[in-house]
């Protein structure tokens, strides 16, 4: 059994250069195909299924590369720069 009364920590070691790179990729390889990038990049994200990601540009096999939580610390870590947040 958990206990509640603690925080715990989590670390993700990424290489972010990597990470941004793979989610620009995505995006447009996504964005050519005519999908809403971000619908299919928070799909594959919520539900670890990469059918959301195109094979078009070999993004599928490159998003797959990363972990997924290393998508999101990166995209949280953008968010929260680019707003400011401190």
């Amino acid at each position: 059994m958990q206990d509640l009364g603690n925080t715990q920590f989590f670390k993700v070691e990424t290489d972010n250069n990597t990470v941004k790179k793979t989610l620009d990729e995505v995006y447009h390889a996504l964005t050519e195909k005519g999908y809403n990038p971000v619908n299919q990049i928070v799909g594959y994200i919520m539900s670890g299924d990469p059918t959301y990601i195109t094979s078009h540009r070999n993004a599928r096999s490159l998003i797959m590369k990363v972990e997924r939580d290393e998508l999101v610390e990166e995209l949280l870590t953008e968010y929260i720069k680019n707003n400011n947040w401190k």
